[in-house]
């Protein structure tokens, strides 16, 4: 009779940022579980100062409670016009339960005087795999600026805003095939790749 699958569990209810992980670890002979398959399992409060901080307590919380290894993500857009904010508290930017659409227009409000030539901005991501004995991070990063005003329909968060360096067009203009292989969270998940390949011993 043949072993079940092996599984790994994403610190996340986020559909959007579901279907990116998976999209990009596709090929990989694994199940993907999120916590949508645990309902039972509290939120983790992402209270920590950095990216780092965040990621390693979501992985190392949902791997104990689960007995599966883990792996978590957090990212910030980090402007430069605002020494860095949103930062660490991109998500909730506009508060508690605030909307992609909220933190959006809280951030062009904020830059809405801030001339072309000065709206740089960068994406960070920062992942953690915990499998119950050592926690390992990696991570992406993106440069680009913001744009005026929303462009594009797909993407999610800050991605109708954020145009990458080089180009013209927001993440939430190309595809997600497109946006993986830039993205901040892309470039993470492909050195999470390397470190799941390893852990499962999966040959190239």
């Amino acid at each position: 009779m043949p072993l079940p699958p092996a599984r790994v569990v994403l610190a996340t209810r986020n559909r959007d940022k579901i279907l990116e992980i998976r999209e990009a670890l596709a090929s990989l002979p694994f199940v993907l579980l999120s916590l949508d398959d645990f309902p039972d399992l509290p939120e983790v409060e992402e209270d920590g100062d950095t990216l780092e901080d965040n990621a390693r307590k979501k992985a190392v919380t949902l791997q104990r409670h689960t007995g599966l290894p883990a792996l978590a993500d957090d990212t910030g857009l980090f402007v430069a016009a605002l020494n860095g904010a949103p930062g660490v508290r991109s998500s909730r930017y506009a508060g508690p339960g605030a909307s992609y659409q909220d933190n959006v227009r809280k951030l062009l409000a904020a830059m809405e005087t801030v001339p072309p030539e000065c709206r740089s901005a960068r994406f960070r991501t920062v992942m953690a795999f915990a499998d119950g004995n050592t926690v390992q991070l990696v991570e992406g990063s993106c440069d680009g600026r913001l744009a005026f005003a929303p462009q594009g329909e797909g993407g999610f968060g800050y991605d109708p805003i954020f145009i990458v360096a080089g180009g013209e067009r927001t993440f939430a203009e190309m595809s997600l095939i497109e946006k993986n292989r830039v993205s901040h969270r892309g470039r993470a998940l492909a050195a999470a790749r390397q470190l799941l390949k390893q852990y499962f011993r999966v040959e190239d």
